[in-house]
């Protein structure tokens, strides 16, 4: 993803988009829970590499964001090195491993999120 000066968190925005059509801000934020102007920050950022682009919504003040042309492409390009990544770090490991495996992190990652939550309540309770 470096070729395209790329991120992570750039490329978590392309792929919602790809995956859940033109999106806002909002939804985009809600989906990976962050602030609203964290993804305004990075979709500015993807706007200068041209690729995702504004287009009007129902309302002036809701921002819908969509691929372009040049974001299909990237996407398509990036996309196919992570499925050749994703191949190659799973050799060797069967199929039934594999599945217990992808049912177990998502609830390693909802531990992990309810504990960075409960630090975060915690600290605001010491700030108090």
């Amino acid at each position: 993803m470096s070729t395209y000066q790329l991120s992570y968190s750039l490329w978590q925005v392309i792929f919602y988009i790809k995956n859940h059509g033109p999106s806002t801000l909002v939804d985009i934020s809600n989906q990976y829970q962050v602030e609203k102007p964290t993804i305004t920050r990075r979709v500015q950022r993807l706007e200068e590499l041209n690729i995702v682009k504004q287009i009007p919504g129902k309302d002036r003040r809701e921002k819908i964001i969509q691929l372009t042309e040049l974001g299909e492409e990237i996407y398509k390009e990036c996309r196919k090195k992570i499925t050749e990544l994703e191949h190659r770090v799973m050799e060797g490991i069967d199929k039934e491993d594999q599945m217990i495996m992808f049912q177990t992190l998502p609830k390693v990652q909802a531990n992990i999120m309810k504990r960075e939550g409960s630090n975060i309540e915690q600290s605001k309770i010491v700030d108090k």
